[in-house]
């Protein structure tokens, strides 16, 4: 009930707006809460685009201390990200996921950095430093973002080289060791601008690991830096080169066990862990200690000219490569059980060329993309055969996987089994799977304004895929079972990668409507297309003959969107409201198998409605207020033809309700000093973390509150330094991040805890 009066005051105080001005035609001034945005591909401000979108600006961000996306994702309606780690992030759009790793399925989500989709999974991550501004777009946009935009996509936009001479230096301390160091330089003339930027961030794990040979879990070790160079020859001509690198040394991912216990008591994911990872980790896995080795190289060259009078072309052509490797212990406990480890590499080509023509009556857009993408993900694993053997089945009566005291009463399997013949015997296998995937599409984009109140936009892209899969495993029989393998279901290939390939197309429209109830107020109506690529899911299989490739073909998921909002502002208020109804065909699932591998299954038809609200109000020059809400009421359709097992789910990590809110206080306290103070709060409803939904994989209601606070001093109006104080999760909230995971498919799920209270303080300083 109380969520309902919240979104009725929010409807009526956005409807309510119209009244407070004439009808006249679009003002092209913009004032304090206009917000400039790119999302359909040309400079405009945010009330004007007939979509659902929220946009952040990279100050804003500062003034919340945002630092990361899993950050900026509470305050965004809708969007919820989780970040098991730089390797592992899952997005999720109106409670769609994307976040497989395989290199043979599709990204839901499209992640844009400067305008290039860098959405594969393992690749994606990308540190929020020196940016300008980031655009969350809800919805399938197919002709603005590409295929990979399915359900919405996230726009991130670097801050670029502007004319003269500037630069910020920030350094900061806090709890946990943290440390970071961040900032820019700005050097340029009209003609020719260039920017440096970097930043530093680490802090040691916050799970306190009990293994001696490890260090502790969930901690941050990471630089990025990007180098942004702007040329205009001519006022017609811009040319922009920016190259990026990214890098994370990050200490292992708390992958913590309930039914296991360490020697601080019975598995607790808020207490102690004992993750030792595998005696022989650097030769099975391929390297000595857990945690995540990770490499991103970006370079992206964009031309923009305009050409004749009504008339301009854009060509971004982008490389991107990365290369990781993330040693985790999945079994979360002390036991030589399931370790593994996940290599991915990938390159990825990108190259779009897009004209554009703008007259008084009509704006369009048309062109050509072109992507590449060449990538692998490798599996190892590694265990010992009675320790394994034990914890899994419990051949031996009486004899616990890991005893009470935390020791592990497994290890003495193997001497039991074997009777005396060997104590340890060391096993290892791995996996592969491969993907070269190309697509190529035409677009069309327009729009048409037959009066000055009204807009209408159609657009549609035409695109063919090919998709090549390939698999591979070396799977050695076990000693002890004699069996073709320790882990039920793998087979080895034979020494063999299996290929297969398959080629698709799919025609992909969008169309909207924008009317201007006034100058600052519009109604707006979307109808649009989605698409998630179909996965050409390759495997192996044993015969009597030997392993034969095993092809699981998933066909493409389709998605339906429809829905109809309001965005405008009058006076000290501004804010939107959007309500959205879609539909899936052939909706797609990841599902951890018993033998720990990861298989997309289709789960058939699902849906989801909801409403998203924000509302921003700014009653003085150093006051300001937020507040929005999201709610979702989506999940697997519950009708006969669907598993069982499906049926009625609720879409993974889909909280039913999602709200944030804050004030903002920046204002002069006399003698060239300024006091500025942002306090939050956000809310986040029940979520699951898997589908089929269980009740005891899930994390139920989280609260928390944040606060950024400091002074400024020096400059005009005190804004030449700052010295901030922040925290975050204020009150040491405990909540889970994810549950089930690899873990979870062997019977033993395993639970990672989100952060708990960070603090620190940063000094910042200009010049």
């Amino acid at each position: 009930m109380r969520i309902t009066s919240t979104l009725v005051f929010l409807l009526a105080s956005v409807a309510a707006l119209p009244a407070m001005a004439q009808v006249q035609e679009p003002s092209a001034e913009v004032d304090k809460n206009d917000i400039i945005v790119t999302a359909q591909k040309r400079s405009e401000k945010e009330v004007d685009v007939p979509i659902t979108l929220s946009a952040v600006t990279g100050e804003r961000m500062k003034q919340l201390g945002v630092s990361d996306l899993d950050e900026l994702a509470f305050f965004i309606p809708g969007l919820n990200i989780q970040e098991q780690s730089a390797n592992n992030p899952g997005i999720v759009i109106r409670g769609i996921t994307s976040d497989s790793g395989s290199a043979q399925q599709a990204a839901r989500v499209t992640l844009y950095y400067n305008g290039v989709d860098i959405s594969r999974s393992r690749g994606s991550y990308q540190d929020i430093y020196d940016v300008e501004r980031i655009e969350v777009i809800k919805g399938p946009q197919a002709t603005l973002f590409g295929t990979a935009s399915a359900v919405g996509a996230i726009s991130i936009i670097s801050a670029h080289p502007k004319e003269g001479f500037s630069g910020e230096l920030t350094g900061g301390i806090g709890n946990f060791d943290q440390r970071l160091l961040a900032g820019h330089i700005n050097l340029g003339s009209d003609k020719i601008a260039g920017r440096l930027a970097f930043a530093f961030k680490k802090r040691d794990g916050y799970v306190n690991n009990l293994a001696p040979n490890q260090d502790d879990l969930n901690g941050q070790n990471q630089l990025g830096v990007r180098g942004s160079l702007r040329f205009t020859p001519t006022e017609d001509l811009t040319a922009d080169l920016i190259l990026t690198y990214d890098r994370q040394r990050n200490p292992g991912t708390a992958f913590v066990s309930r039914a296991l216990p360490t020697a601080s008591g019975p598995g607790n994911p808020f207490g102690d862990a004992y993750l030792g990872g595998s005696p022989l980790s650097r030769q099975a896995l391929g390297a000595a200690k857990l945690g995540l080795k990770r490499d991103v190289y970006d370079a992206n060259l964009t031309l923009s000219y305009n050409f004749a009078d009504d008339w301009s072309v854009t060509m971004v052509n982008a490389y991107r490569k990365f290369d990781s490797l993330e040693i985790f212990d999945a079994d979360g406990s002390a036991a030589w059980y399931l370790e593994f480890a996940e290599g991915a590499k990938g390159d990825q080509f990108n190259h779009e060329t897009r004209f554009a023509y703008t007259s008084d009556r009509f704006r369009g857009s048309f062109g050509f993309n072109f992507f590449h993408e060449n990538s692998l993900q490798n599996v190892p694993f590694s265990a010992e055969e009675g320790t394994f053997l034990q914890c899994a089945a419990r051949l031996i009566p009486g004899l616990a996987c890991v005893a009470p005291n935390g020791t592990v009463a497994a290890s003495g399997a193997t001497a039991i089994l074997t009777k005396g013949a060997a104590t340890v015997i060391p096993y290892s296998s791995v996996f592969q799977n491969s993907g070269i995937n190309d697509s190529y599409s035409v677009f069309a984009d327009g729009t048409f304004t037959p009066t000055p109140r009204l807009e209408l936009t159609a657009g549609v892209r035409l695109l063919i895929e090919k998709r090549q899969s390939g698999f591979f495993a070396r799977v050695p029989r076990s000693v002890i079972t004699g069996g073709a393998s320790l882990i039920p279901g793998q087979v080895d290939t034979g020494g063999q990668t299996f290929r297969t390939e398959d080629s698709f197309s799919a025609v992909l429209p969008r169309f909207n409507a924008l009317y201007r109830l006034s100058d600052k107020v519009n109604a707006y109506a979307t109808v649009s297309k989605g698409r998630r690529s179909a996965t050409v899911q390759l495997g192996a299989a044993a015969r009597a003959t030997g392993p034969v490739a095993a092809f699981t073909p998933v066909a493409a998921e389709n998605v339906w969107n429809y829905e109809v909002g309001l965005k405008g502002s009058a006076g000290i208020v501004s804010g939107s409201i959007g309500a959205y109804y879609m539909t899936y065909d052939n909706f797609q699932v990841s599902v951890v198998l018993p033998n720990g591998t990861t298989q997309t299954q289709s789960a058939g038809t699902a849906s989801n409605k909801g409403v998203e609200a924000e509302i921003n109000l700014r009653p003085t020059k150093w006051l300001s207020a937020f507040a929005n809400i999201a709610y979702i009421d989506g999940g697997i359709d519950d009708k006969p033809g669907i598993a069982a097992n499906f049926r009625g789910a609720k879409f993974r990590l889909q909280p039913d309700v999602q709200a944030s809110g804050g004030i903002t206080i920046d204002t002069p306290i006399g003698h060239g000093l300024r006091l500025f103070a942002t306090p939050t709060i956000t809310y986040r409803s029940r979520i699951f973390f898997e589908i089929p939904n269980n009740p005891l994989i899930a994390q139920g209601p989280v609260t928390l509150v944040n606060v950024r606070a400091g002074v400024g001093f020096g400059g005009e109006g005190g804004d030449r330094f700052e010295l901030a104080a922040f925290a975050r999760n204020l009150f040491n909230k405990d909540y889970l991040l994810d549950a089930g995971n690899t873990g979870g498919g062997f019977g033993i799920p395993t639970y990672i805890p989100a952060e708990p209270r960070l603090y620190g303080v940063q000094l910042s300083a200009k010049f």
